[in-house]
């Protein structure tokens, strides 16, 4: 590992011996600077919010908004205390499990499972979680700093998930596991790349969606399901939620696939609105006939 990566894992050990609640805390307040700054983060959260809430007037937007950065803000914060802590101290803080039965009943069927993992709460804590129940492959895009790559597979590798690339070959194991069995692990709300993807609805606005996860559904006969780790107020620690997929994801038609992806993002969010990734432009490119909602 090069030196300055691993000088940045060095501060994330530092970091995790923070309690949680305290590193929450710093989150929160990292939050509310970028709203008072107007980053462009704060101005991404805005315009999101307007999309998913239009029947809110604008102050209350912007508070809700203001409401999403501060969890965005300790999203941030808590990587350090996940990652740099490991896995085993990380998974101590699961005080609840709601629908284990639907992932319990799905590994006994055989006949594969994928876990669409939405950018809302800890989503790597909920990879540990997952990695400690069953073996798993998870999809991941590089970052763009390609020194970061050896890092990030150093902090998610701690219960030993196979990192499957988001590449041809890449998708080709994930195939090869389901088929198998296996169980893999995606994030569905991931915007695809040019010629990747179609738009479907997502609060009402098309948004570019993926088209390989119904892909791999509807090819292999693997059960979906939506999970994610939702984050408990003043750092007491988290609620993993496992949902059902809506019908229609598997479906033949595209369109109405990914349809069905949006509703199941969608259905995850409305449990815990705030936690999502806000700050991400969901809506870029826009669809045909539609301007970008986020200023430059």
């Amino acid at each position: 590992m090069r030196p300055d990566i691993a000088l940045v894992y060095l501060l994330l050990r530092l970091l995790a011996l923070l309690p949680l609640r305290v590193l929450h805390a710093i989150g929160g307040g990292l939050g509310r600077l970028l709203g008072r700054m107007g980053a462009s983060a704060a101005r991404n959260a805005r315009a999101n919010v307007a999309i998913a809430r239009p029947e809110l007037s604008p102050p209350a937007q912007r508070r809700l908004a203001d409401a999403c950065l501060r969890e965005h803000g300790r999203s941030v914060l808590e990587m350090a205390s996940v990652w740099g802590g490991g896995a085993r101290r990380a998974l101590k803080r699961v005080r609840e499990v709601r629908g284990e039965e639907h992932f319990t009943a799905a590994l006994e069927r055989g006949n594969g499972v994928i876990i669409a993992a939405p950018h809302l709460g800890c989503w790597e804590l909920l990879n540990y979680w997952l990695c400690s129940r069953t073996k798993m492959a998870i999809l991941y895009r590089p970052p763009h700093v390609k020194a970061l790559e050896a890092l990030l597979r150093r902090v998610r590798g701690d219960l030993a998930p196979e990192q499957v690339r988001a590449e041809g070959a890449g998708v080709r194991t994930l195939f090869k596991r389901l088929s198998a069995g296996g169980t893999v692990g995606i994030l569905p709300d991931q915007k695809p790349r040019k010629g990747e993807g179609r738009y479907a609805p997502f609060y009402g606005r098309r948004a570019l969606t993926m088209v390989l996860l119904p892909r791999l559904a509807a090819r292999t006969g693997a059960t979906v399901l939506f999970s994610f780790a939702e984050r408990l107020p003043r750092g007491a620690g988290y609620r993993i939620h496992l949902i059902p997929a809506p019908e229609g994801l598997d479906d033949a038609d595209p369109d109405r696939a990914c349809a069905a992806l949006n509703r199941g993002v969608q259905m995850c969010v409305e449990r815990a609105f705030t936690q999502y990734q806000w700050t991400y432009r969901r809506y870029t490119p826009p669809a045909p006939g539609e301007v970008n909602p986020y200023r430059d």
